[in-house]
């Protein structure tokens, strides 16, 4: 099959589409349009170098959703015309993590920056036309036209659904709400602090709000975000980390938020030490983002004797198997915004402008509209 594609070549780099060949879905395999995919800060990281794969060229892409195209031989339990949320990590279902309900940590991770089958780091789906193996993102790459995939990185959904708002569903969604209720834990009447509320943390202040924290408070430097903060449950938005730890002090007699979820789109050490030293005894500062890789300033004695937390969040702890239904559920009730995340739709020949307007401070969440206008 022909299909198109946001590719790079190197990194650092930039997304250019190019003509590309998909082969058919394998055992265990399924062809998907896709209908929309998210603009996600990590497809950029990898443009930017701070993130880099096994193998060049590779087709972007980690968020999106779509509809069965083809399914490959011996594949039960999908059909032609289904609709799937890709997820970003593979679930296989049997390895240690996946059986005691950690599917974000599921083996089949390993290999996902290198591109090719989870299972034969030598076996591609994508070429260009000259016949050269082209890496898919997370074993997906949702930056192309139609993708094969391996179905342990799908989740089957409801054929009502609006495919443009499912597709956040795969990554910033999970990354940031899991963050809060998962990774922090954060309990009825806590104080929490969001950095940086973008695709990701705006699901973190949503998420933070719905577990029941009294106070939210998001900081950002664009105040379009700030704004924006207020709908999805914040209840202060402040442009720096020092207004927001005073301002927890403030609601804790001087203690300090319970507990600071850190998602900068390109995290730094420093952002982490601030985020610990607004947190109180016993509190718990969550990472999510991704940077280039520096340690945080922090004194030894002080995490010894006030008994704080410094806790990683990959996928914010989600098992996509079981959390994408339940935030499906959640966006029927009502309980979970996903339109009001969407601020700008772009077609696939403009993935590099929609990468611009994000450095730039205008969107929440981009996503690329593969349907006809």
């Amino acid at each position: 099959m022909h299909t198109r594609g946001a590719i790079l070549r190197t990194s650092p780099g930039r997304y250019e589409v190019a003509e590309l060949e998909l082969d058919e879905p394998r055992a265990g395999e399924l062809t998907v349009r896709l209908s929309a995919a998210g603009m996600c800060h990590s497809d950029d990281h990898t443009a930017s170098g701070d993130l880099s794969f096994g193998i060049y060229p590779f087709c972007g892409g980690h968020e999106g959703a779509g509809v069965v195209v083809q399914v490959g031989p011996h594949t039960p339990g999908f059909v032609e015309g289904d609709h799937v949320v890709f997820s970003f990590i593979p679930a296989c279902g049997r390895c240690r993590w996946c059986a005691t309900g950690r599917q974000n940590l599921c083996d089949l991770g390993a290999s996902l920056m290198h591109g090719s089958r989870f299972d034969d780091l030598d076996s591609f789906r994508l070429r260009l036309a000259d016949g050269t193996p082209v890496g898919q993102m997370n074993g997906i790459s949702t930056f192309s036209e139609y993708t094969t995939v391996d179905v342990r990185s799908v989740v089957k959904i409801d054929r009502d659904l609006p495919l443009d708002a499912m597709c956040l569903l795969g990554c910033g969604v999970g990354t940031g709400w899991g963050a809060a209720v998962n990774s922090a834990e954060v309990e009825p009447g806590q104080t929490v602090i969001v950095m940086g509320v973008g695709g990701v943390g705006m699901n973190a202040v949503q998420g933070a709000a719905q577990a029941g924290a009294d106070h939210v408070i998001a900081v950002d430097p664009v105040e379009f975000k700030r704004k924006a903060s207020y709908l999805f449950g914040a209840t202060a938005a402040v442009e720096t980390i020092e207004e927001a730890a005073e301002l927890a002090r403030g609601h804790t007699n001087g203690q300090g938020a319970d507990s600071a979820i850190v998602t900068v789109g390109v995290t730094s050490g420093e952002h982490v030490a601030q985020a610990y030293a607004a947190v109180r005894k016993a509190g718990t500062v969550v990472i999510t983002g991704v940077g280039p890789g520096s340690t945080p300033e922090i004194p030894l004695a002080d995490i010894i004797f006030y008994q704080k937390r410094i806790q990683g969040s990959l996928y914010g702890q989600c098992s996509p198997t079981f959390d994408i239904p339940r935030q499906v559920q959640m966006y029927r009730d009502g309980r979970l915004k996903l339109d009001e995340l969407i601020t700008a739709r772009y077609r696939l020949d403009d993935v590099a402008t929609g990468y611009q307007d994000l450095h730039a401070g205008l969107n929440l969440r981009g996503i690329i509209d593969f349907e006809p206008q």
